[in-house]
């Protein structure tokens, strides 16, 4: 089958903003410390898995209809830096020189665009492979979709398919969604259940199935957890609401041209 690489723009080029060193600049004074290292990681990915397809996805803004349900969502993030913002538009110079197409919808987030392109492709009969620092791309995970995972900087990566995700969380992909919203995710400001961490949000998944599956045997556990469980479970259920990647929007792409570059 062949292979469609979709990667997650914003979240590389911000891991190699941060990974690379400030001093990485032309004669000029332009920063070019995210541009070398997404192309650095591009390169590898190209020479690595030898994709068939590849397209780019951008997030469109703060402004999604995920702030729209929860406006505390991201709230935390400070602006990205200038120096940061400044080189996108050289990155998608390098990804026009690759012939590379790119992919923005406002309101979405690019893990969306990600997710339907993901779903529309296997129905297609393609392989996909998603590139992403973003561990809410574990729950698209089946038989022929994986994830190349940037852990750390531009150079930890692991491909992470069913038996990895459940190996390193205990629960299966289509679980994961579930899994999370019980532990929160800090870093899309979603408080999860206090108390419940990976480990226990692993185990109340692994063995009750779901969210719903949980709620149904809360007379099963202890009076704390109960407690706990009992007084966050809205905000549990509408954290995997926002986590949970929308999978049928109409991009108006045909694999079979597009996305952009055949290796």
């Amino acid at each position: 089958m062949p292979v469609l690489a979709l990667i997650d723009g914003h979240s590389l080029a911000y891991r190699a903003f941060f990974a690379l060193p400030q001093d990485l600049q032309t004669r000029s004074g332009q920063l070019t410390n995210s541009v070398y290292g997404f192309t650095s990681m591009l390169i590898k990915m190209l020479g690595d898995h030898d994709p068939d397809l590849v397209a780019v996805a951008w997030d469109s803004g703060r402004a999604t209809f995920r702030t729209e349900r929860f406006p505390e969502y991201k709230a935390q993030r400070e602006s990205a830096p200038d120096a940061f913002r400044a080189q996108l538009p050289l990155i998608g110079e390098v990804l026009d020189v690759f012939e590379i197409s790119q992919l923005v919808l406002p309101g979405y987030e690019a893990d969306d665009l990600i997710a339907s392109l993901a779903v529309r492709a296997e129905k297609e009969d393609w392989d996909v492979l998603i590139v992403t620092g973003d561990r809410d791309a574990f729950q698209l995970i089946d038989d022929h979709v994986r994830v190349l995972y940037t852990r750390r900087g531009i150079s930890d990566t692991v491909v992470a398919d069913s038996d990895w995700v459940a190996e390193r969380y205990g629960v299966s992909p289509s679980q994961y969604a579930d899994y999370a919203a019980l532990r929160g995710d800090s870093s899309d400001n979603l408080p999860g259940v206090p108390g419940v961490g990976e480990k226990t949000a692993s185990r109340l998944i692994s063995q009750f199935g779901t969210l719903e599956g949980v709620y149904e045997h809360l007379d099963d556990l202890t009076p704390k957890l109960r407690a706990a469980l009992e007084a966050h479970r809205e905000q549990v259920f509408l954290n995997r609401s926002l986590m949970g990647l929308v999978s049928d929007l109409d991009l108006d792409i045909e694999l079979s041209e597009s996305p952009g570059l055949t290796v």
